[in-house]
């Protein structure tokens, strides 16, 4: 029997050269993997470890998850840097709250940029100027009241917001996009500045771009604004379009306009 060491013969490539994005999804999302496939540009790849959660989803099973948190940052490509990390729930950051997921990522990937739905949709409402906001998600009353009432103390008046009454997370995909456009227009109020839909589980993202055309009024999703704010993380310079504005006119930073605007 004979063994070679081969050598090769071209440069290696550099792989994910737009960057790389390390995602922690639920054990139970159905559809994060497959929006951020739709979204993402080519050269930008993301890696996705899945944590643990449980079902029914209420605040105090959203909790439970936290200290599993750490570990499963650990597991995403170790050994390669990472340039931005996604914890993908929106409903569990607000149960274990946005400077305590930093921490628990930051306990194993040290230094990398974070983001979760909250950062990602309120930096979004800000790059809108909206103030007033109606909300859509997949959750129970109970749920959405923690929801708004989050929204609320950070300074945000939350006009309206309507659930599908849903407990089990893999079921909330199983939703139709038409059915979320449809609810989306019929739950906002005639007077927000901003409509937000919630969760990751839902397949928000392909119907923007409609809900928006019917509303006259920008939306925003739970995991457009994750793939929106991890891009500005990565510093990625091109506009995405077919998923709202936020992607489409929201991304490019201004100096980056500027200077595409500015003849040479």
């Amino acid at each position: 029997m004979k063994f070679t060491t081969v050598q090769h013969q071209q440069p290696l490539d550099s792989l994910a050269s737009g960057g790389r994005i390390g995602v922690i999804s639920l054990a139970t999302d159905f559809n994060i993997e497959a929006d951020l496939q739709q979204m993402y540009p080519n050269d930008v790849q993301f890696f996705t470890s899945r944590v643990k959660n449980i079902n029914p989803l209420t605040i105090e099973n959203l909790k439970k998850m936290a200290p599993s948190i750490s570990a499963t940052a650990d597991t995403i490509l170790p050994g390669t840097d990472l340039d931005a990390i996604i914890y993908a729930c929106t409903s569990g950051t607000v149960a274990i709250g946005v400077e305590q997921v930093n921490e628990l990522i930051h306990q194993t990937r040290p230094g990398v940029p974070v983001t979760n739905p909250i950062t990602a949709v309120m930096l979004a409402f800000e790059h809108f100027d909206a103030k007033r906001i109606s909300i859509l998600t997949p959750y129970t009353e109970a749920v959405n009241r923690d929801i708004a009432d989050f929204f609320t103390t950070q300074g945000y008046e939350v006009l309206s917001i309507s659930g599908f009454g849903f407990e089990d997370d893999t079921a909330m995909t199983y939703i139709t996009p038409q059915d979320i456009a449809d609810q989306a227009v019929a739950c906002c109020e005639p007077t927000a500045d901003l409509l937000f839909v919630s969760c990751t589980a839902l397949r928000a993202s392909v119907v923007i771009d409609e809900i928006e055309q019917r509303l006259n009024i920008p939306v925003v999703s739970s995991n457009q604004a994750l793939v929106w704010h991890s891009l500005k993380l990565v510093n990625y310079p091109k506009a995405i379009t077919g998923f709202g504005a936020l992607l489409r006119d929201k991304l490019v930073s201004d100096a980056e306009l500027t200077s595409e605007l500015t003849p040479e």
